[in-house]
């Protein structure tokens, strides 16, 4: 062993596991939320060469990040919030940047999605109320965002993909000449 931690794939993360190092490009960055104990807890948008995932950020952690920095996450902990994947840094976990801008990652599989299989019996895992619960899609709420073009597995990206005008691709015949 070289004295660093073996990074886990985003898309191999499950509820309940411990330990967690991870490495990710931050793609988005929620506002605070405010708890009734005067902390400051965002949600952002992490992901990987293999997915993506949701990471609880509190405080001045919170405040510190950017999007499209590269930051790795030791001894984090995985668990569900409102049955969704999320990821934390708990007592002895913390979250360290590494660079900007520059990380080969796809945003599917999305990690943080409801997910069925997840939302079994996980031990010590606390039950969201119905009212908690995420949409499934089907109520007069739902939102469909465009979140441009899929992102091949091989690319390198530069800055997060950025939502591209629908037009006819290359190649297509337009009916025109």
């Amino acid at each position: 062993m070289d004295g660093h931690p073996a990074f886990m794939q985003i898309k191999d993360i499950r509820p309940g596991l411990k330990s967690l190092n991870v490495a990710f490009i931050v793609l988005e960055i929620g506002k605070p939320t405010r708890t009734k104990d005067g902390h400051d807890v965002r949600s952002c948008k992490v992901a990987d060469k293999s997915g993506s995932v949701n990471v609880s950020v509190w405080d001045e952690a919170g405040c510190l990040l950017q999007t499209g920095d590269i930051c790795k996450l030791t001894k984090g902990y995985s668990s569900l919030w409102k049955g969704c994947l999320t990821l934390y840094t708990g007592k002895n976990g913390e979250i360290t940047k590494m660079g900007e801008f520059t990380m080969q990652f796809i945003e599917t599989p999305n990690m943080s999605e409801a997910n069925l299989d997840f939302k079994q019996d996980v031990p010590g895992q606390r039950k969201s109320p119905p009212s908690e619960q995420p949409d499934n899609g089907n109520s007069s709420q739902s939102m469909i965002m465009n979140q441009g073009p899929p992102v091949p597995n091989n690319a390198i990206m530069a800055r997060p993909p950025m939502p591209v005008p629908m037009g006819v691709p290359p190649g297509v015949p337009t009916g025109k000449g």
